[in-house]
């Protein structure tokens, strides 16, 4: 199967492309140019690059959130447009999964964390589980995404690591920002990612996105909306100001 992935739900922008299965590419930046300048002209290098016929593609996956909602926004409309223009549909992949599953086969937790500002994350907390019949593993859901305090999450994932005896590995832009909080609040061995596993990366979007496919769980064009988890700055300013 053929599919273009598209992250930019953070601070980075990554496009990768599958072809027949095998990973034909990935360009990634982290950079104070916006989205809207990078994300295009990524995606049309790396096609020239790789030869790579998108006018085959089955599915355009997108990271649908939580993370920036000008990033989302326009990662929306680009995979939206280009689904709409190819008649394909949309393979919608949160962005903590993705990013989870960079450490694929870790036999410890791993808690994304995206900065929400306000001593708050997007976070959610997963594992891996072996299957030992397709000898593969599974990435298991162990708390879900959502946007909640730093300290917060930091408990909830020290008692799963004590019921479980296992490590957290934490990872994403929320890390540098609270990397005093979370170790305030870890009794727990905990591992931050380096550098190259830190942020969000594309490839890992499609390699997550072919089992969303094989699974059937895609979304047409027109129906797909980015998950924000809150409302925006501007539209909580303008509730306070309307006494909402």
């Amino acid at each position: 199967m053929n599919l273009i992935a598209i992250d930019s739900s953070g601070m980075t922008a990554t496009v990768s492309l599958l072809r027949d299965g095998v990973l034909a590419g990935t360009y990634t930046t982290c950079h104070k140019k916006t989205h809207s300048e990078t994300l295009l002209p990524m995606l049309e290098e790396l096609e020239r690059m790789t030869e790579y016929d998108n006018s085959k593609a089955d599915a355009i996956a997108v990271a649908a959130g939580p993370g920036s909602f000008t990033g989302l926004r326009i990662g929306a409309a680009l995979s939206k447009g280009m689904a709409e223009a190819l008649g394909i549909p949309i393979i919608a992949v949160p962005t903590l999964e993705a990013m989870a599953y960079q450490f694929y086969g870790a036999s410890d937790l791993i808690c994304p964390m995206m900065d929400a500002r306000r001593n708050q994350v997007y976070s959610g907390i997963y594992s891996f589980e072996y299957d030992e019949l397709n000898k593969e593993c599974r990435l298991k859901e162990c708390k879900a995404q959502e946007a909640l305090d730093v300290a917060e999450q930091c408990h909830a994932a020290d008692e799963m690591a004590a019921e479980s005896l296992k490590k957290v590995i934490f990872l994403g832009d929320g890390v540098p920002v609270y990397r005093d909080i979370i170790c305030e609040n870890m009794k727990a061995e905990i591992i931050f990612a380096p550098a190259h596993r830190n942020a969000q990366d594309a490839a890992c979007l499609a390699a997550i996105a072919e089992e969303y496919f094989l699974a059937g769980r895609i979304t047409p064009a027109e129906d797909f909306v980015p998950e924000y988890l809150r409302v925006s700055q501007a539209e909580r300013v303008r509730k306070e100001q309307n006494g909402d």
